[in-house]
């Protein structure tokens, strides 16, 4: 019997790379890369084909014959989420997919009540809503953590004014809120998605955290692997627009934001973080800097510094 076709959308990406890792590893489907520069494409799926989410035709005809598609956009190449969403599901409307899995974040838009705006959430999850009406017979999203792996990428230690290398951010470093996980276990979220459609195919969330830390625990983390980091703990931080990873509030004239990047923690958790892992469920706690929502509202948290 030949197999069914996923097409994963960013394959080239942590996600999509994660993705076709767990799905060809797992061996129920045949593994579809799309991406933009189908030549450049060094990776695991069983074919490759070129796709683009500013362009219909062409996803349109890269998820041709797909049984299920998996679909995430990168805010840090400039996309308007909300559009490419819009594309991404026109396409796999088109192509009569089957299961439709979203790579999606909380609303922080809404849930702050628009006092907060971090985009790379609130972009991602304005396009939720457009999934549910969209008549797709499986659909589920999908909500990953903060990933290690940002700590070799954007978030990488920078040089510090004291000469140190490390960190300078708006958050308690001795605050356990950060919930990461590494970004591969996402794919196997997704993997148990895609054979599991009558378990999760009617809209649910898979949030995915495998650890709670503070940031004193990454410093402590690095420094048993060699790496001696500081991080600096500030009230205030002034970045440009675009820089930010957690997000973008109070943007002045000069591009520069007013207020530190926020950190909202969402909902307590309900499972073991093996739990989690082992059942595809749980709930993922979303944690950043400056303050943080829980059953007693928002609370600034201190400025201190910490060091391993």
């Amino acid at each position: 019997m030949e197999k069914k076709i996923i097409a994963v959308v960013g394959a080239t990406g942590l996600q999509g790379k994660g993705v076709v890792s767990a799905l060809t590893k797992e061996g129920s489907f045949k593994v579809r890369a799309i991406t933009r520069n189908p030549d450049k494409y060094e990776g695991k799926a069983h074919e490759v084909v070129q796709g683009d989410l500013t362009d219909l035709d062409s996803l349109t005809a890269a998820f041709k014959d797909a049984h299920g598609v998996f679909v995430v956009t990168n805010f840090w190449e400039g996309a308007d989420e909300v559009a490419q969403g819009k594309t991404a599901i026109q396409a796999a409307k088109n192509a009569n997919v089957d299961h439709f899995i979203w790579s999606t974040l909380p609303n922080v838009e809404e849930i702050s009540q628009r006092k907060f705006e971090v985009p790379h959430f609130t972009g991602k999850a304005k396009v939720d809503e457009l999934v549910k009406n969209a008549g797709f017979a499986h659909y589920t999203f999908v909500q990953p953590p903060f990933y290690f792996q940002n700590f070799f990428g954007q978030l990488s230690a920078q040089a510090q004014q004291d000469g140190s290398l490390g960190w300078t951010l708006p958050i308690d470093p001795t605050k356990r809120v950060i919930h990461m996980a590494d970004i591969n276990d996402l794919g196997k979220v997704v993997a148990g998605a895609f054979i599991n459609p009558e378990k999760v195919g009617k809209g649910s969330y898979l949030s995915l955290a495998t650890e709670t830390n503070s940031f004193n625990d990454v410093l402590v983390a690095f420094k048993a692997n060699g790496k001696e980091y500081t991080h600096i703990s500030v009230k205030k931080i002034l970045v440009p627009v675009r820089e930010t990873f957690f997000g973008e509030t109070d943007a002045n004239n000069d591009g520069t934001l007013g207020r530190p990047p926020i950190p909202i923690r969402l909902f307590e958790p309900k499972r073991h973080a093996r739990s989690a892992r082992r059942t595809l469920s749980g709930t993922w706690l979303l944690a950043g800097a400056g303050l943080r929502q829980d059953s007693h509202g928002l609370v600034a948290l201190r400025t201190q510094r910490g060091q391993a």
